[in-house]
């Protein structure tokens, strides 16, 4: 009798124990991870192809000249906007054109920015743009490149060439933009636009640092 009761009693835990489990809903499955964004590349050839703006927070000139021969003086111009087509494959079949508001020169000292201003310089008044239109890309490594183009500076418009170097692609970490970035450098004359203010002693020469954020068009 004692046996019949300890085998009824194990048979009734178990079935209530099997109940609890049968009612006790499963978990839920754990969502995957969202995807982590590639790392930028510094592989050209990986970079999306299609149509770009500049991002004008991170797109500056930098100018330098140098005065009557005792230093190099620095400036910057601020103002510039950009639109570029880019093609890895190809890239001589990439495009940019450029837009310079000659308002922004700063040569960081008020006085100097008046001379900058005038007519003698920039006569940013009458003359308050400048282009460049870019006429042909020539791939000069995997990561570097010179960029022909006609440069409109004061109404005068010149061939002007400078080096472009890419320095890598892919998902800008702050704002999750797909973004390329470039560096540039170019010398140009200010004489072939007209502007002869104080030469020789001012250097008529003029070397240009470009740095540009290109965001892609969505």
């Amino acid at each position: 009798m004692r046996q019949t009761a300890l085998l009824l009693a194990s048979g009734l835990l178990f079935t209530a124990g099997a109940t609890q489990a049968a009612e006790t809903p499963a978990p839920a499955p754990t969502p995957p991870a969202p995807a982590t964004p590639a790392a930028p590349s510094s592989d050209s050839t990986q970079v999306r192809p299609g149509a770009y703006v500049l991002d004008s927070a991170h797109g500056k000139i930098t100018w330098s000249v140098s005065h009557l021969g005792f230093s190099t003086y620095y400036g910057q111009i601020t103002d510039v906007t950009a639109q570029a087509v880019l093609d890895p494959k190809e890239p001589a079949k990439s495009t940019l054109t450029v837009t310079i508001g000659t308002d922004s020169v700063n040569g960081l000292d008020d006085r100097l920015n008046q001379h900058l201003k005038a007519p003698h310089f920039f006569d940013t008044a009458k003359f308050p743009k400048a282009t460049f239109t870019a006429t042909g890309i020539e791939p000069t490594s995997p990561t570097t490149a010179r960029v022909n183009g006609d440069l409109t500076l004061k109404g005068v418009t010149r061939p002007v060439a400078f080096d472009a170097t890419f320095n890598q692609a892919g998902i800008n970490p702050v704002n999750q933009a797909y973004t390329v970035g470039f560096d540039g450098r170019a010398v140009i004359k200010r004489s072939d636009f007209g502007i002869n203010a104080f030469l020789p002693l001012l250097g008529d020469e003029v070397s240009l640092r470009l740095e540009g954020e290109f965001k892609a068009v969505e």
